[in-house]
């Protein structure tokens, strides 16, 4: 069973970064830090790259002098999408839940 995705899950950042276009591993944390304000560290970067692309989720493209750039196939758009998705999920529930008055749980603390 697959693990469910996390907001902070570096696959799914990596992801979400690459959607906008191929980018270097540098450029990769720039982006990350920006819209995710998650600072990963290179090698959480570099190990989720690995298996991203053990995937076939991300392919290194052509070296651009010293950087290896890294873009999005069309397997890691879907796999992006479903996470997503996913997450929708637990967005809307907790936006419902929300919405309600709070309950009480067993210990009497409102949930």
């Amino acid at each position: 069973m697959e693990a469910k995705t996390r907001a902070n899950d570096p696959a799914l950042l990596i992801l979400t970064s690459l959607s906008s276009g191929p980018k270097h591993g540098y450029a990769l944390l720039q982006d990350i830090a920006g819209f995710a304000r998650v600072q990963l560290g290179p090698g959480t970067l570099y190990g989720a790259i690995g298996r991203l692309e053990t995937r076939g989720l991300i392919e290194a493209l052509e070296p651009q002098g010293r950087t290896r750039p890294y873009g999005l196939t069309e397997s890691g758009g879907d796999a992006l999408a479903a996470m997503l998705e996913e997450l929708r999920t637990i967005i809307d529930v907790g936006t419902s839940r929300l919405k309600r008055p709070a309950r009480l749980t067993h210990a009497g603390a409102s949930a």
